[in-house]
């Protein structure tokens, strides 16, 4: 087995530093190409160790890579998460400066708020419902600190599952009132209809997604907390974002949620 040239410690703080300056740096996999997935989500929470240091409080989590096309492209089988603090949360409407991003991209999602404690082993989407206080829709705002998009799989893990901003709709549902995998969303991008998609795209049932994570970070000796936002995954493509930009995504149902970058 070949030495590591980096421990996960040395690596982490890097991306830290990254991350506080805006500096984008060189992917985590071109520094060390021997990174495994657990090395990466090592990487990932002492950085979630950092950040509740330095005074951020954690929300929730998201949860990325659902689709499988995103999946075979990174030649894997299951999604990939990052969490996500309170000071990330940006106003239904509201406006990002573009200057303290790199190069962002805008996901709609659907969003579970909890109101009980969901812990794996053996998670299912009855759980998921019965512990959800309400659903929403949602936007994400994903970006990377590196230097381009050009990533693996334990770069973007290590990065907080590239995770940045967040937005909430403003009208909440309980799932028994909307059949969650026929839900609909159309992303518009200055008024334009980029891209549209339901639910279903997210696993077939976004709820799957969140009984994956709960699953997943019993691994971890973590586990989804009653009030936790949880981004269950991206419908369709997600667009680039540049000064200027206006994206809307519009849910039947739920409503829609937009944002300007300035």
């Amino acid at each position: 087995m070949n030495e590591r040239k980096f421990s996960n410690d040395e690596l982490s703080r890097r991306l830290y530093e990254a991350m506080k300056k805006g500096e984008p740096m060189e992917i985590i996999s071109g520094l060390d190409g021997s990174l495994t997935v657990k090395d990466a989500y090592d990487i990932q929470l002492m950085n979630v160790e950092r950040a509740l240091e330095d005074g951020e409080i954690i929300s929730g989590k998201k949860i990325g890579l659902t689709s499988k096309p995103m999946q075979e492209l990174f030649g894997i089988d299951e999604p990939d998460y990052g969490h996500l603090y309170k000071s990330t949360e940006v106003p239904n409407g509201g406006s990002i400066k573009i200057e303290t991003l790199n190069k962002p991209k805008v996901e709609g999602e659907i969003a579970f708020v909890l109101k009980d404690d969901l812990k794996g082993p053996g998670v299912t989407v009855e759980d998921v419902y019965r512990a959800t206080d309400y659903i929403s829709a949602s936007i994400e705002i994903v970006d990377t600190r590196y230097r381009d998009w050009k990533i693996k799989l334990v770069d973007t893990i290590s990065d907080n599952g590239s995770s940045v901003l967040y937005l909430m709709g403003d009208k909440r549902f309980g799932v028994d009132q909307i059949h969650i995998p026929e839900i609909e969303m159309t992303l518009y991008k200055n008024g334009e209809e980029i891209n549209n998609g339901t639910g279903a795209d997210v696993l077939g049932n976004p709820a799957e997604a969140v009984a994956w994570l709960a699953n997943k970070l019993q691994e971890f000796g973590v586990q989804l907390n009653k009030g936790d936002v949880i981004l269950s995954g991206a419908i369709t493509a997600a667009p680039e974002a540049t000064g200027g930009d206006v994206f809307e995504c519009v849910f039947s149902d739920l409503g829609s949620v937009k944002v300007t970058f300035e």
